[in-house]
């Protein structure tokens, strides 16, 4: 009795499996595709098509009918605004390729295969977007003491990505992960931080990634990270350049006032040679109007030779002044 009940569930069971591979082939089956956006895609059926078969292609939960070859004839949808003018099917497999394809392409597409049997197939297509090159900055602060400038021996770094989803962004010391941060379904900036020693030889590279493709920018410590020694170095540079520049202009301003004063002392000189000396005023009253007579002698310069029948005295000019 118990044997012919364990015989009679066991064939129900079977029977019940043999009902699935008819009636539902592959119904389970999905196949993830990733794609870059403005790429184009395929989703192959992997069947050769018959003259009766039929090839159903539908998109979205509401399994929306995009495609179909029915009798050898193909029909394309196009009323469907997002897939207007970029479907293509092909007559021999079925295959349905997908041109410049956007992010409102990303879903879930169903294929039924009505031959001598039933079957489906279904493909996940994730678009994501172009990815953006990783940036490298230096992050460290201005050295502000001697003591700061003495202890600090590490750069600080930070790589930073706009407008991203859907991507993880990585630093990585030659092939090692050393930190990484992710984003899904958003359209943010990211940005990791590192810290490296100046003198440190070791590669380091910032690496963003999604599924499908990376995009990698290796670290230049020589070009990014500068000690504050050297900082100063270069700040000192500058600082002696301008005053080399500020003694020269003092010492042309100095030239030139010189000039000037030699100038005016040559001219005050040339002016001193016949100036004129006041040695006695004599008064005379006369009836009608006085007159003041007034002795002018000129010297001459010192040194120069006398002439002949000069004599020692001063020569003396009388003029009258009427007042």
């Amino acid at each position: 009795m118990l044997r012919n009940t364990v015989g009679r569930t066991a064939c129900f069971y079977l029977f019940l499996l043999g009902l699935k591979g008819v009636f539902g082939a592959g119904t389970d089956e999905v196949k993830s595709v990733s794609v870059t956006e403005r790429d184009s895609v395929t989703l192959n059926t992997d069947v050769k098509v018959q003259k009766d078969d039929q090839i159903l292609w539908m998109f979205g939960p509401q399994e929306t009918r995009i495609a179909e070859i029915h009798r050898q004839n193909i029909y394309i949808d196009n009323t469907v605004m997002i897939f207007e003018k970029i479907l293509q099917i092909d007559n021999q497999t079925g295959s349905l390729t997908i041109r410049n394809i956007r992010s409102e392409h990303t879903g879930l597409y169903k294929l039924t295969v009505i031959s001598k049997g039933t079957s489906y197939k279904r493909f996940n297509v994730t678009v994501y977007a172009p990815l953006a090159i990783p940036v490298i900055t230096n992050n460290s602060l201005n050295c502000s003491s001697s003591s700061e400038r003495s202890s600090e021996s590490r750069c600080s770094l930070v790589c930073s990505v706009l407008n991203v989803s859907d991507v993880t962004l990585s630093w990585y010391k030659g092939i090692s992960v050393l930190s990484s941060i992710s984003v899904c379904d958003l359209s943010i900036s990211l940005s990791l931080p590192l810290e490296v020693e100046y003198q440190d030889k070791n590669t380091y590279s910032c690496v963003i990634n999604n599924p499908i493709r990376n995009k990698t920018t290796h670290l230049d410590i020589t070009r990014l990270c500068h000690t504050c020694e050297g900082s100063l170095t270069h700040r000192h540079g500058h600082g002696v350049l301008a005053a080399c520049i500020s003694a020269a202009l003092l010492l042309a301003l100095a030239g030139l006032m010189y000039f000037l004063y030699r100038k005016q002392k040559r001219t005050a000189q040339k002016g001193n040679c016949f100036e004129p000396c006041t040695h006695t005023v004599e008064t005379a009253q006369s009836e009608e109007d006085e007159v003041q007579y007034a002795e002018t002698g000129f010297f001459k310069p010192n040194g120069q030779k006398k002439k002949a029948n000069e004599t020692d005295e001063t020569e003396t000019i009388y003029s009258s002044i009427v007042t």
